[in-house]
């Protein structure tokens, strides 16, 4: 399978195909949920260098404001720039058209370090995050 689907525990996802080496990331439908309305996102700048785990961009609601962090080290290379006129699209297509960013990855074996569709909605049951 070219393409291949993980979350982080913080809620974020990607959605990566090793053919191209890029993962498009976001934040998952859980995560909208507990933030609400989405009236602000923060994109990171395209052509940044990130390592797993760094600060990217924000997310904000009216509720709250999350942090959004890379889930794979490696190299911007889109934003999706709807998000600025349009942030209510995290809220409804957050895993679809509510995209945040593209990253070429740097290390592809970090994939393998995050959770698969089973492990995330356990985090999800468990409410730690």
């Amino acid at each position: 399978m070219a393409t291949s689907k993980k979350f982080t525990p913080e809620h974020e996802y990607v959605v990566y195909d090793s053919a191209s080496k890029i993962g498009v990331m976001s934040i998952t439908d859980y995560a909208q949920k507990s933030l609400g309305d989405v009236v602000f996102v923060e994109l990171p700048q395209i052509g940044t260098e990130v390592a797993k785990g760094d600060l990217i961009g924000a997310v904000e609601s009216v509720k709250a404001a999350s942090d959004i962090y890379a889930p794979v080290s490696g190299k911007v290379t889109e934003v999706n720039e709807r998000l600025n006129g349009e942030p209510g699209l995290l809220n409804k297509d957050p895993e679809g058209e509510g995209w945040l960013c593209k990253i070429e990855a740097s290390k592809p074996e970090e994939m393998d370090a995050l959770l698969d569709d089973k492990a995330y909605q356990k985090v999800c049951e468990e409410g730690d995050h």
